[in-house]
């Protein structure tokens, strides 16, 4: 029985669409690089909560998505399509690109302090969500895609 609502958020499109105006030098100077879809899945946008279609402009820079001043800060890569929109995602919908993943779920208190973690599939996410805001202690989720770390998206209650 599920008892906890929550929104899945992904990164704010204002961080990410001046850059694409950068040529490869500008790209450059600030660690990221243009790419082209070149397989799907493969490069999944972490502001539509998309995979980007093969063909498709992205970017693949360094993002702080755990901007807190503690240990528990963290950036790592990213992919933003080049014509991302923002994901409007209803309450306790799962994005395909999230579904479809093996998932590592990192669950933080109001300090910013990792207090509980787990790797589930995607399509088990719901189950471990509730889990973990069934404790109270737990303020919010960070989802990475768990084979090779990065960041996909951020979990609330609602």
């Amino acid at each position: 029985m599920k008892s906890t609502n929550f929104a899945i958020s992904g990164l704010p499109l204002e961080a990410f669409s001046h850059l694409f105006e950068l040529d490869d030098t500008g790209l450059a100077a600030r660690n990221a690089r243009r790419c082209i879809a070149d397989v799907k899945p493969g490069f999944p946008c972490r502001v539509s909560l998309a995979e980007a279609e093969i063909g498709e402009s992205v970017l693949l820079l360094t993002y702080e998505h755990h901007p807190v001043d503690g240990p528990y800060r963290g950036t790592g890569p990213v992919y933003v399509r080049e014509h991302a929109k923002q994901a409007q995602l209803k309450v306790n919908e799962v994005p395909d690109v999230v579904r479809r993943r093996l998932i590592s779920i990192r669950a933080y208190n109001a300090q910013s302090l990792m207090v509980a973690s787990e790797v589930v599939e995607g399509s088990n996410l719901e189950q471990q969500i509730d889990r973990f805001f069934a404790d109270q202690q737990i303020s919010y989720l960070h989802l990475h895609n768990a084979k090779p770390g990065c960041f996909s998206c951020r979990v609330d209650r609602v």
